[in-house]
């Protein structure tokens, strides 16, 4: 997470609480140090945000200050709220805390809707204790445009070892993909999160190349969707 996205959210989680919020319980939410909390907020005090604290109490955010509003209509909040929820049935740990924090400030802000429940069911979670691979690991290896080295086990158990070069996250309701180009089979191929046994980061990017392998994959990805529609 950026500096200045954290900062944002020490804004919006002091805003939200009830009450003081130490800076051990800020770090492990926005999952840092505490070191890092106290930087944060030293910097915001700095701009002149209203953030008051005290050792061993916490900090609080003094009544009155506000960030510009965004203006939602009920269906429209209904909609983000279930589409919140829906993103803890994909498995990916990091998407769903991120979720949860979003939902809070909508509580915040609107009154809890008890009546719009999710189903749990879905792709198991991307639990590392469990030999799992982060998918946040995988979101940050696309954005960046880095090469991977994938240990893989498919549907028969048979283990390879791929460099891929990762250009889209594919959410399924029982499975989380990669999509990448895989240099062992010189062509696009989608791979489950739940069969990666390991992963590596390459030093080695493909920056010049993620947006044309991107472009490729999405017109193959189409032509796919139209070809399927026609059978039907």
């Amino acid at each position: 997470m950026q500096r200045i996205t954290r900062m944002f959210e020490v804004i919006q989680l002091l805003r939200a609480a009830r009450g003081p919020v130490s800076a051990q319980a800020l770090g492990e939410t926005l999952e840092v140090s505490k070191r890092t909390i106290y930087r944060d907020v030293a910097a915001l005090q700095a701009m002149r945000v209203p953030i008051e604290g005290e050792a061993g109490v916490g900090y609080v955010m003094r009544r009155g200050y506000d960030l510009p509003p965004l203006n939602f209509d009920l269906e429209e909040i209904e909609a983000l709220r279930v589409g919140l929820m829906m993103l803890g049935r994909t498995g990916d740990g990091s998407l769903k805390r991120a979720a949860s924090r979003i939902i809070q400030k909508i509580d915040a802000l609107q009154a809890e809707e008890p009546r719009l429940h999710v189903s749990p069911c879905g792709a198991p979670p991307d639990d590392p204790a469990k030999g799992c691979v982060s998918v946040a690991m995988l979101r940050d290896a696309i954005r960046s445009a880095q090469k991977l080295e994938l240990t893989y086990r498919d549907e028969g158990g048979e283990e390879t070892r791929r460099v891929v070069r990762p250009v889209a996250v594919i959410y399924h309701l029982e499975c989380v993909m990669i999509a990448a180009w895989c240099e062992l089979r010189n062509g696009f191929r989608h791979f489950r999160t739940d069969r990666i046994w390991g992963c590596e980061v390459l030093e080695e990017g493909f920056q010049d190349q993620a947006e044309m392998l991107h472009a490729l994959w999405s017109e193959q990805e189409t032509s796919l969707v139209t070809q399927n529609w026609v059978r039907a």
